[in-house]
């Protein structure tokens, strides 16, 4: 029995065939796309059509490798990039471009909304997490207040992954792993909170399609569809999942104890809890998971954006970048980068811009900035495992995935930088494989009866790469802790003069 696993994010889609009985991907599909060209900062969009035409090249290029056998094909789940705002008319279709995770345009709507409910710590006692620009809700206020013919012709709303699993089976849903993530989820309860809604416009909560579990089945394929793939017509669509959610159960992060650092253009942190993880402070978003648990989550916005921009500044390829951050000192011979090339959203600076700090004339080397590009993004994520563990959880093991956990010694950087042992798997297609399991999870436990739990199915699946395992030195780790504290410091200084 085979299973797809489809990936859709902010650059490309990635798909995978999954073998669920010898554990082996079989296939492999990819197709990029573009942002929309042209518009003002801050403003980061996409044509929700673009998704769907890489969805259906990856699928394609899939199924082509594994001919004859597509008819095994039992499942398909999907995962996206969060946050992104799918506003759908009358006729199904988008009434404009998909506002994304990234964009920070919605700076003065979430003001306006935390200031409507007593500040941010208001918004959270009614939804459990702060209202950021990265969330979806906020586009929608933007949408009215700056579109309001296309406000008006708005009769749903569906996240990345819930617009391309409406496109795979007619069906409109929204599961609680990914909806958690657009500020309107009370994530203690499950339920969404209509006062936030109420608060947008009366008509939102007819915009919500149906809300319920994870672990239910989305659908089946559309027969067209279908027909055009050559697959079966009984071929499930699992509720699919946010990719952070996603690529929890694509690295075994299913039960608490483990953490996944994910080193891509941006940075996340995420472990799972048997219970909402509520941060007063706002700094770790109280997600639910994609399984029915709870997944409290730093996301960071500069992690290889950062270590690519050094590198083409250096004209450097990947193997002289690793060189040159292999010679320079642990610390970087006093050079620090506050790596937000993009603003940031933990610490929450929207507006914020990289500094170069400690820069001497016996410093001033390449291969120093390059190690500090690495240090700052990784100790960016590192302020966020510092406020998991102040928040009760400490991991037994991080498991990174990413591009930047290909380089051994980034690998060995984040070990120090965050004291506990970390391992890469054994694929790099996290999220995939993550939309796979949760299919076959999907197909097996149809009727709400649980035959093959996760834990089953993610240790037979899920397999660690122990040749990457890095243990933290200890006196290393003292150090990154230190400088982390002068990194917080230095950008709480800057910010609030102004200069960052």
């Amino acid at each position: 029995m085979y299973f797809l696993g489809i990936d859709s994010g902010t650059q490309s889609t990635k798909a995978i065939v999954l073998d669920l009985d010898s554990g082996k991907i079989l296939a492999t599909g990819h197709s990029s796309y573009e942002l929309i060209e042209g518009l003002p900062p801050g403003h980061l969009e996409q044509d929700p059509q673009s998704w769907l035409d890489a969805v259906d090249a990856s699928v394609q290029q899939c199924l082509e490798q594994i001919g004859k056998d597509k008819t095994k094909i039992a499942g398909i789940g999907v995962s996206g990039q969060q946050h992104g705002l799918v506003a759908l008319g009358a006729d199904d279709k988008p009434v404009r471009h998909a506002k994304l995770w990234c964009d920070t345009s919605t700076q003065a709507q979430c003001a306006e909304i935390a200031h409507h409910f007593g500040g941010q710590p208001g918004v959270i006692a009614v939804a459990g997490n702060a209202m950021l620009p990265g969330y979806t809700i906020p586009k929608l206020l933007w949408l009215k207040q700056n579109e309001p013919e296309n406000f008006a012709k708005t009769k749903t709303i569906l996240l990345p992954h819930d617009y391309i699993n409406f496109w795979l089976s007619g069906v409109k849903r929204m599961e609680y792993g990914d909806a958690s993530g657009m500020g309107i989820l009370n994530v203690n309860t499950r339920e969404w909170a209509y006062e936030i809604c109420d608060y947008i416009d009366p008509s939102v909560r007819a915009m919500l399609p149906p809300l319920g579990s994870s672990k239910s089945v989305h659908g089946t394929i559309r027969k067209d569809l279908a027909v055009k793939w050559g697959l079966n017509f009984d071929v499930i669509i699992s509720a699919g999942g946010g990719d952070n959610m996603m690529g929890a159960i694509g690295t075994g992060n299913i039960k608490p104890g483990v953490v996944t650092a994910s080193f891509g253009t941006s940075g996340t942190l995420y472990g799972v809890a048997g219970s909402p993880v509520v941060d007063g402070q706002g700094e770790v978003a109280a997600f639910c998971d994609s399984t029915d648990q709870w997944l409290p989550l730093v996301c960071t916005m500069n992690v290889t954006v950062v270590t690519e921009q050094v590198r083409e500044m250096f004209r450097w390829d990947l193997r002289q970048l690793e060189a040159a951050v292999k010679t320079a000192p642990v610390g970087a011979d006093g050079v620090m980068f506050l790596p937000y090339l993009n603003g940031e959203r933990t610490p929450n600076l929207p507006n914020g811009t990289g500094v170069i700090h400690g820069l001497r004339p016996t410093n001033m080397a390449p291969a120093n900035l390059a190690r500090a590009a690495v240090e700052g993004a990784t100790l960016g994520l590192a302020y966020g495992l510092k406020r998991f563990r102040d928040l009760g959880m400490n991991p037994t093991e991080i498991r990174l995935t990413g591009g930047g956990s290909k380089s051994s010694v980034w690998r060995q950087i984040a070990a120090d930088c965050f004291n506990a042992e970390v391992v890469t798997l054994s694929t790099s297609e996290g999220a995939a494989l993550g939309g796979a399991i949760q299919a076959a999870y999907a197909q097996a436990n149809q009727g709400g009866t649980e035959r093959v739990s996760y834990e089953q199915l993610c240790a037979r699946l899920v397999t660690l790469d122990e040749s990457t395992r890095c243990k933290p030195n200890a006196e290393n780790a003292a150090l990154y802790a230190a400088q982390l504290e002068r990194q917080t410091e230095l950008t709480g200084r800057l910010n609030q003069t102004g200069w960052l």
